[in-house]
């Protein structure tokens, strides 16, 4: 997909009046919108590994400069103070990131979560986490099937696991590990008092490894 690279934000047009080239902002076409529903879409699925913007255009279809367009247009929309997120980019990667006035609220419902019992799917995330890591969101959703990224942020909120560099593959992405706080909750000294590795088959299955 080829698209004009000249951005509706710096659009000029002929005054009425005196004819000279005036800079205005001009709305986005119904293309532009589309697109960058799109880009938004994959900025969420991707959660915090982020994407850059040659991966956005390779799965978009779009130029480089017009990957750009969508990405400072998204940036802009998420700016404003009614919005609970923003878009950010560390080094080459683009990701979503709450506000800083969300960290209070966000930490009395961690709080709350902590208290409340791991289920099924998020004990079989936990599960695989352990026997794998260090382990990819990507590796993860492979094993279980469904997406992993909802589980991932709820158990590193909980200071289950976190996060342990960068793979080499490509995209290089986020690599999990357990926490201390995971030994000391299923009380292991090692990972090597681990269970013999069960079948991922199911969740029933991998929920029973750490019942508490």
């Amino acid at each position: 997909m080829t698209e004009d690279n000249t951005s509706f934000l710096d659009a000029e047009y002929d005054d009425e009046e005196t004819g000279e080239k005036t800079e205005e902002t001009a709305a986005p076409d119904e293309i532009f919108l589309h697109m960058a529903g799109v880009l938004e879409g994959l900025l969420f699925v991707t959660g915090d590994e982020g994407i850059t913007p040659e991966q956005a255009s390779e799965a978009l279809g779009t130029e480089p400069a017009y990957t750009e367009q969508l990405f400072d247009y998204l940036q802009k929309l998420y700016l404003a103070e009614e919005r609970g997120i923003e878009i950010a980019r560390f080094g080459n990667y683009y990701r979503f990131l709450s506000k800083a006035y969300v960290h209070e609220y966000a930490v009395k419902l961690f709080n709350l979560q902590k208290e409340a019992k791991l289920s099924n799917a998020a004990l079989e995330t936990l599960a695989i986490i352990a026997y794998k890591q260090p382990v990819t969101r990507v590796e993860i959703e492979e094993i279980r099937g469904v997406s992993a990224d909802v589980m991932l942020r709820k158990l590193e909120a909980r200071g289950l696991i976190k996060e342990s560099g960068r793979s080499e593959a490509p995209g290089r992405p986020i690599l999990y590990t357990v926490t201390d706080e995971f030994m000391d909750a299923f009380q292991l000294l090692s990972l090597d008092e681990l269970p013999e590795l069960p079948s991922f088959a199911g969740e029933e299955e991998s929920g029973d490894l750490f019942e508490q």
